[in-house]
């Protein structure tokens, strides 16, 4: 009763002020949200948290806020709500000048405290790294521009332009939930693990996204190891144990078997060593070879290396169930095998966020699988220009026309010497000068680009390539766009650059789901924030439409650690490099790459730690 009493009377004392209604966007109008409403509204922020119901009663949260004063749009400083603290969010926080807080109230969002930099995460669950070393607090890069709130976003209502916030659940205390308005909201909340629906990989996998995750696993091979090295433990059961399986042939689940196998061979093999001779890991993948975005050579490459560190790979195969200790693999043939494990590693795709599938309901035009569906400048379609968003949680969404359409005329344009083919590099031409009215032929460009550059096509990929390996690598990408490429073809002829088109255009697909895009979208949004005064307020950001220039991705390479100090690099223009160099140049990458000089320390310190003193496999 004392508390209603108290909270009636804050509220009492605080002053109304009205907070301009948006209704159409500033870079492209964004139409959806209900019509008619009024031009003003009361803005809310709580003060009074959500206590938990009595077990008699309705467990329906019952929120308490209080109504702040208000000012039109036009002189007060525009909300500005973050969610999420990663690449994204991360990434524009950081680029934002502190003078901001003179711009907008800045509010952050977010059911973790600190930023993880995931591409040092498979060292941290071997112990090649320490936690600490690759997380930054969120608050660090706040200071002196708003105000940050640990809480989860669990509702989003984008008419009220109001969220639904709470303390996070794992955190160990009671409940606590409020009511937050905005006037722009940044979404930037990532992808969750996605199973396919795949029977038991919720229950007996281990997942790789957060710094739990990585504990978890460290502490599993602890756990394994110790478990087979007891006297009465069966052969059969022995092997079962140190049986590693990684799920998923990409860059993170390459990196987890390398870093498995670099604390294997290195420490526990001195440890434990008579039970190196019983350990397996084993990698499975549905496509016909690892690193499938990368350069093929990178992909002939890693296998190579993967073969002679005893690394098994099990391609063309996929994950038809997961039980207890036991994952059932199905290959191409339809033939299905038990792989007995200690511990499974989930280390492919992702799926929708559940905040950004609640957001898609409530919004028209927003079908895209996975995301939200922004304008070129990162704004949602549907949100009247108030919601915006990037990284996992976004796919931009513009009008491609088909390049294939324009073939003929694209053709004899680039045949300049009119011998009726395209040589490489009147293909490259082509492609660099059609992306700039074919937006979805860029990345295409990019990879010709790296290609030719080095000339590979026709010259080192023929040289490194088998004749075997060749054509079994033009036959397993024929929905490739470049696959006809790939037996040392130097030209093509108009039916095969149609050919080329035709795939591309059929493989229409957004921005790939990176720390690379998600931070470059952050400082892109920064520097439109920064440079503009964004009120989430159409008619009052209608100005800005020729000001904001949309968003364009600079893929700068991709890279990979491949274990014994060895790394890969699939660089634009510059093409492959692989080896023990590469691995040098990738460690010193991901030390300087931290968000703070404090973590450049860390990060290289533990380096040499591990260099000098090996791992610490304690389980603790």
């Amino acid at each position: 009763m004392n508390m209603l009493l108290q909270q009636q009377k804050l509220a009492a004392g605080c002053k109304q002020r009205s907070v301009a209604q948006p209704s159409r966007g500033c870079v492209a109008a964004h139409t959806g949200l209900r019509s008619g409403r009024v031009a003003s509204r009361q803005r809310s922020v709580t003060t009074a948290v959500m206590t938990p119901p009595a077990k008699s009663e309705s467990s329906s949260p019952v929120y308490t806020t209080m109504s702040l004063d208000g000012q039109n749009l036009k002189t007060a400083k525009p909300r500005l709500v973050v969610l999420g603290s990663g690449w994204g969010a991360m990434s524009f926080l950081k680029a934002l000048p502190t003078s901001i807080s003179s711009t907008y109230e800045l509010i952050v969002v977010s059911p973790r405290n600190y930023f993880l930099y995931t591409p040092l995460l498979p060292a941290v669950a071997t112990g090649t790294m320490e936690e600490r070393s690759i997380v930054e607090p969120v608050r660090n890069f706040i200071v002196g521009k708003g105000e940050f709130y640990e809480a989860l976003c669990k509702d989003i209502d984008p008419v009220a332009k109001e969220l639904v916030c709470c303390f996070p659940e794992d955190a160990g205390l009671d409940s606590a939930c409020f009511k937050m308005s905005y006037d722009v909201l940044v979404m930037a909340v990532g992808s969750v693990n996605n199973t396919f629906g795949i029977k038991g990989v919720d229950q007996y996998c281990f997942y790789f996204k957060s710094i739990e995750d990585a504990n978890r696993l460290r502490s599993r091979v602890s756990e394994c190891f110790e478990r087979a090295a007891l006297p009465a433990t069966p052969e059969e059961e022995r092997k079962k144990l140190l049986t590693f399986v990684v799920v998923g042939g990409g860059p993170t689940g390459v990196e987890v078997a390398a870093e498995l196998y670099d604390m294997i061979e290195e420490d526990l093999s001195k440890l434990y060593p008579n039970l190196v001779k019983d350990v397996s890991i084993q990698v499975v993948e549905l496509m016909d070879h690892v690193l499938s975005t990368y350069d093929r050579a990178i992909s002939l490459y890693t296998a190579e290396q993967f073969k002679r560190a005893g690394i098994k790979l099990v391609l063309n195969s996929r994950v038809a169930s997961v039980e207890d200790g036991v994952v059932r693999v199905v290959n191409k043939a339809n033939e299905s095998v038990d792989i007995k494990f200690g511990a499974c590693v989930w280390a492919t795709g992702i799926a929708m966020n559940p905040l950004v599938r609640q957001l898609q309901e409530k919004l028209p035009g927003q079908s895209h699988f996975r995301s939200v569906l922004t304008d070129d400048c990162m704004r949602v379609k549907g949100s009247d220009g108030s919601i915006w968003a990037l990284g996992d949680a976004a796919t931009i969404d513009q009008p491609k026309p088909k390049a294939l359409d324009y073939a003929e005329q694209l053709f004899e344009q680039a045949d300049t010497n009119r011998d009726g083919r395209l040589s490489l590099e009147e293909l490259r031409v082509l492609l660099n000068t059609a992306s700039k009215e074919f937006s979805h032929l860029e990345e295409h460009a990019r990879f010709l680009d790296s290609q030719t550059g080095v000339k590979r096509f026709g010259g080192l990929v023929a040289k490194s390539l088998s004749p075997a390996d060749a054509a079994a690598a033009a036959a397993s990408n024929s929905s490739q766009p470049f696959a006809v490429l790939l037996d040392g073809n130097t030209e093509i002829s108009k039916e095969q650059f149609k050919d080329i088109l035709g795939k591309v255009d059929k493989g229409l697909r957004a921005l790939p789901a990176t720390a690379q895009v998600a931070n470059q979208q952050g400082k892109y949004l920064a520097a439109v924030f920064a440079g503009n005064r964004v009120t989430g307020a159409p008619e009052l950001d209608a100005a800005l439409a020729d000001k904001i220039k949309p968003f364009r991705y600079f893929h700068k390479g991709s890279a990979a650690y491949v274990g014994s100090d060895k790394a890969v690099f699939d660089l634009p223009k510059f093409g492959p490099l692989t080896g023990t160099g590469a691995g040098f140049v990738w460690k010193s990458y991901e030390t300087m790459s931290q968000f703070s000089f404090r973590n450049q320390c860390l990060v290289a310190a533990d380096w040499l730690r591990t260099k000098i003193f090996g791992r610490d496999i304690s389980r603790v």
